[in-house]
């Protein structure tokens, strides 16, 4: 089985250098800091004798230069030892984190411009696994041991950084051809390999989100085979992969890869909810799930803010609640907003996402983010636009966002021209903002002004003259000014009994 040592060549000048026949003479580039970090490395382990290499995800993104600033080092010995004396060749000397059980370590230094740069050190090992934990039983091992523990084949490539043969590629599974064929497979038998680690599943499936890969079918096949597996991981770890997926270019690869093996319906129910359409008299409505990765699609043209992102996940999670189906009319999904909105701290809790103000960002979006849509079907009033713009705050440019993104059809006319409508209800927002200044904006009488003009402590009455000054500033019965802001007040406040 093994296939050490595929066709390699030492390095030339600072650059690594592969005489593979897929990638014929090519130079895998390094960065000035890469190639300072490196060499700072293989001198460490050349005093302390020990047969190192960097292996896995930066091999990887550097062939297929992608950026990338993590560094893992692996070498036949003890790893710890050998990040404490590479942190050494700094100054000031970086912390050294190591976990002793496992043989770990880790140091954070910063290059030229200010990049943080993660460098992960390993004693080679062998991994063993109970059936009901990921967290492996480790021994020592050799280089072959492991490579043959890593998640795929892209993953288990080695580049030495001993003198010997500093820069020569080792390739036991033909991680190589992988790459040029855009494979993600597992280098040993798949199912055994996400028994092991069932966290492995989701990254076949991120990886395929964010290097736009295809999963080798046999290992796309076991998959589904022990999805159920999924359930011994936690949440956090879940989470972690969800946002690596939403934040790749394509999220929708990774959605639909969740969903067809069935790992969405063990992690996210809800959103495997979404799927279907149904027909009643020859009347359906579109299918929810493939409406929503299109949505998530969209927004990832425009936006890397991860919680919009989110934000298109959940725009319609409450549509299955609030389907019904009326004689004469169809599907509707009435209130979905409001019931989305309230499903999505209950949802952010399930997936282990922040409790903060994150979270409320998410809620407001999924509440609002009809409010523009509807203006584009009816005459657009000011007060409409100014309510609006209130509720939005400084989050109207992404509620846009969100919305334009939420405009699907297969006929492009039909986009087209929802499209033209929603530019003019943005115009119109603009419009109405530059000239009333409602975004953000504070009454011109506070509730303090109330309390002490009519000597009241708090209680109903300043809130319902509040709510009544600023109503009637959002309708444009008054101006946003204090005069005549103050003379609604005295109204009001004679009108219920405390003037």
């Amino acid at each position: 089985m093994e296939k050490v040592c595929l066709l390699v060549d030492l390095v030339i000048g600072r650059d690594f250098y592969c005489t593979s026949p897929i990638f014929a003479n090519m130079y895998i580039p390094l960065t000035d800091a890469e190639h300072h970090i490196l060499q700072l490395i293989a001198n460490a382990a050349q005093k302390l004798q020990l047969e190192t290499y960097v292996v896995g995800g930066f091999v990887r993104d550097k062939i297929l230069d992608r950026p990338t600033k993590d560094i893992d080092v692996v070498c036949i010995g003890d790893g710890i030892a050998l990040a404490h004396e590479v942190a050494k060749q700094y100054k000031p000397v970086p912390t050294v984190g190591f976990f002793k059980n496992f043989g770990t370590a880790q140091i954070k230094i910063f290059n030229a411009v200010g990049e943080e740069i993660e460098i992960e050190f390993v004693g080679a090992r062998k991994e063993s696994y109970a059936h009901n934990s990921r967290n492996p039983m480790v021994e020592p091992g050799s280089l072959v041991d492991d490579q043959n523990r890593r998640d795929f084949t892209i993953n288990a490539m080695a580049v030495s950084l001993n003198e010997h043969n500093y820069g020569a590629l080792l390739d036991p599974f033909d991680g190589i051809t992988d790459l040029q064929q855009q494979i993600i497979k597992t280098p040993l038998q798949p199912e055994a390999t996400f028994n092991d680690d069932p966290l492995r599943m989701m990254r076949a499936i991120r990886f395929a989100a964010q290097l736009q890969f295809q999963i080798e079918p046999e290992t796309l096949h076991a998959i589904g085979n022990i999805a159920n597996r999924i359930k011994i991981i936690s949440g956090e770890r879940i989470a972690d992969e969800l946002n690596k997926i939403l934040l790749s270019k394509k999220p929708s690869i990774g959605f639909e890869l969740l969903y067809k093996t069935g790992l969405l319906e063990h992690i996210f129910p809800q959103m495997v909810a979404l799927s279907g359409a149904e027909y009643i008299d020859g009347k359906g409505h579109k299918d929810n799930f493939y409406h929503t990765i299109q949505v998530v699609d969209n927004i990832a043209a425009y936006t890397n803010d991860l919680w919009l992102r989110w934000a298109a996940v959940l725009h319609d999670i409450a549509k299955p609640a609030t389907k019904k189906f009326e004689d004469g009319h169809g599907w509707t999904f009435h209130g979905h907003e409001v019931v989305g909105g309230r499903m999505v701290p209950k949802i952010f809790v399930q997936l282990k996402l922040p409790q903060n103000e994150k979270m409320k960002f998410v809620r407001k979006m999924v509440e609002l983010h009809l409010r523009p849509i509807g203006l584009t079907k009816e005459n657009i009033t000011d007060s409409a636009i100014r309510r609006l713009i209130f509720d939005a705050g400084d989050d109207l440019e992404s509620l846009f966002i969100l919305c334009r993104a939420d405009i699907t059809s297969k006929n492009q006319q039909k986009v087209k021209r929802y499209l033209e409508n929603f530019e003019l209800v943005m115009q119109r927002c603009a419009e109405v903002e530059e000239k009333d200044h409602i975004r953000n904006w504070q009454p011109p009488i506070t509730g303090e002004m109330i309390m002490a003009h009519f000597n009241l402590s708090p209680c109903r009455a300043v809130g319902i003259i509040k709510n009544a000054i600023r109503e009637a500033i959002l309708d444009g019965d008054i101006p946003n000014e204090f005069q005549p802001a103050f003379e609604l007040m005295l109204a009001k406040g004679k009108e219920i009994g405390v003037g």
